[in-house]
């Protein structure tokens, strides 16, 4: 699993499938990748059916040390994303070939 599937990529393939062209396929990916991001900015969360949902959540401050001088900080509070698989999309994976 060295290789990685990227946003170029995944235009090629739709390419491949699809009357449209290149740059009409291209603005639809973008636009995709831009309602997850606004769906989780907005809604906290983006699930989408057979594959798994995108969630953020908050994390709250904690101790840190910095390696240089060996003294103790704090970290800041942030906000992370997860991904949590599907049950059905989980299954697949796992199956024997």
């Amino acid at each position: 699993m060295s290789n990685t599937l990227t946003k170029t990529d995944i235009v090629e393939k739709i390419c491949n499938y699809s009357p449209k062209n290149r740059t009409q396929v291209k603005e639809i990916v973008e636009h995709l990748i831009w309602l997850i991001k606004k769906g989780i900015k907005e809604e906290g969360s983006v699930l989408i059916s057979g594959f798994g949902k995108f969630e953020a959540y908050q994390k709250n401050p904690r101790k840190g040390r910095n390696p240089q001088t060996n003294e103790t900080i704090i970290l800041p509070g942030r906000k992370v994303v997860v991904f949590r698989i599907s049950k059905k999309f989980r299954a697949e994976l796992n199956q024997q070939k």
